[in-house]
C-alpha cells in the first residue's frame, strides 16, 4: 500500500503533518477530513526513514498481530455491552493484554483519552495498529452511540479477514511446495545425477541424440556456473521483492496474480469478497457510501483491486449511479453487477453485498477443497514431461548402443 506525507489543519486552524497509507490520494484526504482535518498538501513518499525505525524496533518488540486486534474488538464489545465504562474497560484490557506492545498501545490510548481526546482520535494516533477502515467504524459509533455494536461488526469483519487470508495461503501452499520440489529435483539431477552419465556416453565414440546433447550441455552449464546462477538467484529474488514494495510494482504484481491459472480466480473471489462484505457493513452502519468505498479499498488486500474501487468512488463523487461506477470498474462479475442493480432499485444495498460476499466466501471455500484435484493433473503432466525428457535423454544412448551391438 503507498504510504502518503501530509500537511493539514485542524479545527484551530493549527498546522498538523503525518503520514498514512491509503490505495490514493483520494482515500487518505477522507481520511483526513473523517479525523477533522482539513488537507493542504498529500505527496506519496516512501517512508524510508519510518520504517528503518519500525524495522530495527521490530526486532526488539513484539508486533500486534491480526489476532491481538481481533481479541481487542471482542473485548471491548462484550465488556461496553455489559455497561462497563470506556476508561474501566481500557484498564482491565491493558492489565489482561499477553503481548506487551499492545498493553503499551492500550495504555497510551487511555492516557490520550484521559487528556481530553476521543476514542477515535486516540486510536488514530496509532495508525500502524488501526486501519483507516477501523478508525471510520469507530467514529461512526461515536457519532450514534452504538460503539459496542460496532465493535462486535468489526470483530466479525477481522474474523472474516482472518479466515480469508488463511484460506488462501492454504491454496498457495500446496502448488508452491510441489514447483520448488521439481525445481530442486532438477538441480540434483543436473548437478550430480547427468554428469555421472556423460562419462558413460564419453566412451561411446559415436555421435549421441539430439536430447542427449542439450542435457548434457545444460548440466555442463549448471554444474560450471552454478555459483553465477546461484547469485542470479539471489539477485533476481531481492530485485522482484524491490520492485514489488514500490507502488507501481506491487499494482502490476497484484493485477498479473488474478491471471495466474487457478489460483487467480480464487485470489480474485477472495478480493471481491472482501470488499461486498467491508463494503455492506460501512454502509449498514451509516457511512456514507463515497467513504464507505474508500474503506472498502483498505481491505482487499490487493492493490490493482484498491484503484479500481477508487476509481468507482470518484465516479460516484462526480454524480454516477452505483451501478455505473461498478460497471466501469472492469473488476466484477455479472453477477455483482446484478446485486448492485438490485441494491440499488430496492434501497437495500447493504444486503446485496452482504449477500455478494457470503456467496463469494462459499465460492472461495469450495475452490479450496477442490484445489488439489485440479493441480493433480497439470503436476502429473510436468511430471511426465520432465521423466520423458530424462528417459529419452538417457536411455536413448543406451538402447542405440545396444542395437548396434546386437547387429555385430
Amino acid at each position: 500500500m503507498p504510504t502518503f506525507s501530509y500537511k493539514a489543519r485542524n479545527g484551530s486552524s493549527q498546522l498538523v503533518e503525518g503520514v498514512l497509507e491509503g490505495a490514493g490520494v483520494g482515500a487518505v484526504v477522507d481520511v483526513l477530513r473523517g479525523q477533522g482535518l482539513m488537507p493542504v498538501d498529500i505527496r506519496e513518499t516512501k517512508a524510508k526513514a519510518e520504517k528503518a525505525v519500525g524495522s530495527s524496533l521490530s526486532l526488539f518488540t513484539p508486533k500486534i498481530t491480526h489476532i491481538d486486534l481481533l481479541l481487542f474488538s471482542r473485548q471491548m464489545h462484550t465488556l461496553l455491552k455489559s455497561g462497563v465504562p470506556i476508561m474501566r474497560a481500557l484498564n482491565g484490557l491493558q492489565d489482561a493484554a499477553i503481548n506487551t506492545e499492545m498493553k503499551r498501545v492500550i495504555g497510551e490510548i487511555r492516557e490520550s483519552l484521559e487528556a481530553g481526546r476521543e476514542l477515535s482520535q486516540s486510536l488514530a494516533r496509532h495508525p500502524r495498529v488501526f486501519s483507516p477502515f477501523y478508525l471510520s467504524m469507530i467514529r461512526v459509533g461515536e457519532a450514534t452511540g452504538l460503539l459496542e455494536t460496532v465493535f462486535f461488526r468489526l470483530f466479525e469483519h477481522l474474523e472474516f479477514e482472518r479466515f480469508m487470508r488463511e484460506q488462501v495461503r492454504s491454496a498457495l501452499r500446496y502448488p508452491s511446495f510441489v514447483v520448488l520440489a521439481m525445481a530442486v529435483a532438477i538441480v540434483i539431477v543436473n548437478i550430480f545425477v547427468i554428469p555421472a552419465f556423460a562419462k558413460v556416453f564419453a566412451g561411446f565414440g559415436t555421435e549421441l541424440p539430439l536430447m542427449t546433447r542439450l542435457l548434457l550441455g545444460f548440466s555442463g552449464f549448471m554444474v560450471a556456473w552454478w555459483p553465477a546462477l546461484l547469485v542470479g538467484v539471489a539477485s533476481g529474488a531481492v530485485g522482484f521483492r524491490s520492485w514489488v514494495a514500490t507502488a507501481s510494482g506491487r499494482c502490476a504484481w497484484d493485477h498479473w496474480s488474478l491471471r495466474i491459472p487457478i489460483a487467480g480466480k480464487i485470489l480474485h473471489k477472495a478480493a471481491l469478497s472482501r470488499f461486498a462484505r467491508s463494503f455492506a457493513l460501512g454502509t449498514r452502519s451509516g457511512v456514507p457510501v463515497m467513504q464507505a468505498l474508500s474503506n472498502a479499498a483498505q481491505t482487499v488486500d490487493n492493490v490493482y483491486v484498491a484503484q479500481r474501487v477508487e476509481g468507482m468512488r470518484e465516479n460516484v463523487e462526480r454524480g454516477e449511479s452505483l451501478l455505473r461506477a461498478t460497471i466501469s470498474a472492469g473488476i466484477f462479475t455479472p453477477i455483482v453487477l446484478q446485486m448492485v442493480a438490485v441494491g440499488e432499485e430496492s434501497g437495500a444495498v447493504d444486503d446485496m453485498m452482504d449477500e455478494v460476499g457470503d456467496m463469494y466466501r462459499q465460492e472461495v471455500e469450495y475452490e479450496l477443497k477442490t484445489l488439489g484435484q485440479q493441480i493433480e493433473p497439470i503436476l502429473i503432466v510436468l511430471l511426465g514431461i520432465m521423466v520423458l525428457i530424462l528417459a529419452l535423454g538417457i536411455f536413448l544412448p543406451m538402447w542405440d548402443l545396444g542395437q548396434v551391438a546386437m547387429k555385430r
